[in-house]
Formats: structure tokens, sequence, C-alpha cells
């Protein structure tokens, strides 16, 4: 049977959100809004897998909400909740935990990365939490998922459990009535616009980070315009002037990320910033970047400030989006479990 098309995705409440993560994903996530159904999740289960103070954690899932409804996302017309409320996410996961190999989680870099060189003492759930990950999209059955081009791996990793599950089960899906497809999609990964990798204004070889010691490498979603003017006037560059073509950012990486930022802000392309810009040095080009970036952050920074002061109603939004969240999830999983043996 053909899947209905529908949006999953979320954000960590880890630390402060940033330019990044609005860039990447959230501005992307109220895009869709009038093209999808779209479930957008708060993934306090994935932030779990890396200790957290627990009042840190409540207060980080709460602002997150707000940086979702501040950036636009409409509560009503998508569906807006927090990952652990809704307990799919977990039956799902150890469902996945025996169809994905552990070869194929060996393969992941972002396991790699984040367990550094101590991954004997990362916890298993850092391991595990990309079959986590595929259950959160999976559980309703999402056909297409925002990401950063960073997630890619992971996407494909839900592609293959889904595809394994499928296969593995196909003899049990047909005697209930699934066809071809399967009871899962083969979801595919929005990896589109100029700033999909924002990297970091201290270093424009290394991600924008919420875990980065210096708050200079960042541009936090709460930072007020002076903050944000001071962050990209320091931002570290290189001493040539802007080219006038995107071949000449090669090389640059400071100079491609600072660029690429003015095109996302913006709506536009690195080749039209650099038409209007080319030639500049970063003494004028600074500027200009500056105040597009509070022309289109401080209204946002305004708004999460004043939800944020109302914790009842971000908590009304979490809790009506859990149920509608599981209103969805939880035939999916009947049939999970119908296929798996669980039940009759």
């Amino acid at each position: 049977m053909p899947f209905t098309p529908r949006v999953f995705s979320g954000v960590q409440p880890t630390g402060q959100l940033h330019l990044g993560n609005y860039l990447g994903a959230v501005r992307r996530f109220v895009a869709m809004q009038d093209d999808y159904p779209c479930i957008y999740c708060v993934v306090d289960l994935h932030a779990i897998t890396m200790w957290q103070d627990p009042k840190e954690l409540i207060d980080a899932t709460y602002s997150v909400t707000a940086a979702y409804l501040a950036a636009g996302i409409d509560p009503k017309k998508s569906i807006v909740f927090n990952q652990s409320r809704v307990t799919a996410h977990a039956e799902l996961a150890w469902i996945f935990n025996c169809v994905a190999r552990m070869g194929w989680l060996n393969r992941m870099t972002q396991f790699k990365e984040k367990a550094g060189k101590d991954k004997e003492n990362a916890s298993t759930g850092l391991f595990v939490y990309p079959n986590l990950m595929a259950a959160d999209i999976l559980a309703y059955q999402a056909t297409h998922v925002p990401v950063g081009d960073d997630q890619k791996q992971h996407l494909e990793l839900t592609r293959d459990i889904a595809q394994k599950f499928n296969h593995d089960y196909a003899e049990r899906l047909a005697e209930l009535g699934y066809g071809e497809d399967g009871l899962f999609p083969m979801t595919e990964p929005i990896i589109q616009g100029p700033a999909t990798r924002v990297m970091s204004l201290r270093d424009g070889s290394k991600k924008m980070s919420k875990s980065e010691a210096s708050d200079a490498s960042r541009i936090n979603l709460t930072d007020d315009a002076d903050a944000i003017a001071q962050k990209i006037r320091k931002a570290k560059t290189d001493p040539e002037p802007l080219p006038s073509d995107v071949k000449g950012l090669e090389g640059r990486p400071e100079a491609d990320n600072l660029v690429g930022i003015y095109a996302a802000l913006a709506s536009t392309t690195k080749e039209a910033v650099l038409t209007d810009h080319g030639g500049q040095g970063f003494s004028a080009f600074k500027p200009a970047l500056a105040e597009l970036a509070v022309e289109v952050l401080a209204p946002m920074n305004a708004e999460m400030r004043r939800l944020l002061d109302d914790r009842a109603h971000l908590d009304a939004v979490l809790t009506d989006g859990a149920e509608r969240a599981h209103a969805i999830a939880a035939p999916i999983l009947r049939d999970v479990k119908r296929v798996v043996g669980f039940v009759s």
C-alpha cells in the first residue's frame, strides 16, 4: 500500500540552540508545514545517551519547544512534542536493536566522533542511538526527514533497517494484508540549502556546536542583538577580499562559512551574495552580515523569551502533541508487534 507523505524530524535538548540548528533544521521545519503533515520532536531520549543534569534537561526541553514556536512552527498545524512522552519510540527501538546488525553500527562515524578515544567508556545508548533514530522516524511511517548532511548516514541506516524488517517478515506481512511495500517506507532525507552545515565562527573546519568550549564560536538563538553583532565582528577570517564567484571560496573555509550564513539568512544563493559583495573586504562584509543576522534573529529571540516565561503554555503544546503523536504511532506499533509475534 502507498505510504501517506509525512515529515518527521527532531532536535536534541542539549545546550543552547544556535544558528546552525536554526538554518540547518528548524527554519526548514517551518517551510515544510505548508507541503506535508509534519511531526517535530524534542528528542530527549537521545539527549541522555550522554549524561545530562536532570534540571538542565527539563529547561532545555522547554527551550527547544520555545524555539520551534518562535521560529514559526504552528503547533495546531504540526505536531510538537518531546520524545519521552510517547513510549512507541523506545518500544520500537528495542525491536530495531534486534533487526540492525553490529557491522552497520560499527560504521557510524558520529559514534566515533562523540565517543572519542574513550569509546569503551561510552554508553551503550550512544552506540545504538541510530536505531532509536530509525524508530523515531518509522514509528510514524515518515516518508521525508529534513536533516543536515552529517545525519545522512543515519538516514541510510534507517532505510537499511526498514528494508531488512520488510524482507525478514515478508511472509507474515503478506498474511496481514501488507503489499510489496511492506510495513515501513524507504524514508528520503531532505538535505538542501546554502547552509545545511554551519561551521564554527572560530574555526571554519569544525561544525558549529553547542558543546564547543568557546561561546564565541556560535550564535545562540538566545543571544541579543549586541552579542550577535559582536560575535560576527570577531569571527575568524582570512586577509583576502571576498571573491567574485563561488569557486574562489575553495580553500577558504571561514569565508565560505560566512558567505553561506549570509545566503541562508537572506534566502538566496552564495552566487548572489558574491555578486553583491565580491571584492569587499571583511571589514565591509561583516557589518552587513551582522545587520542581516540581527534583523532575522532578534524577533525570534524576543518571542522565545516571551514563551519561556509561560511554561504552562509550552507544557500544553507538548501534552497535546504527544497525544496526537501517540494516535499515529499506536496502530503502527500494534502491527509491528503482530508481525514479530508479540500478539496474534
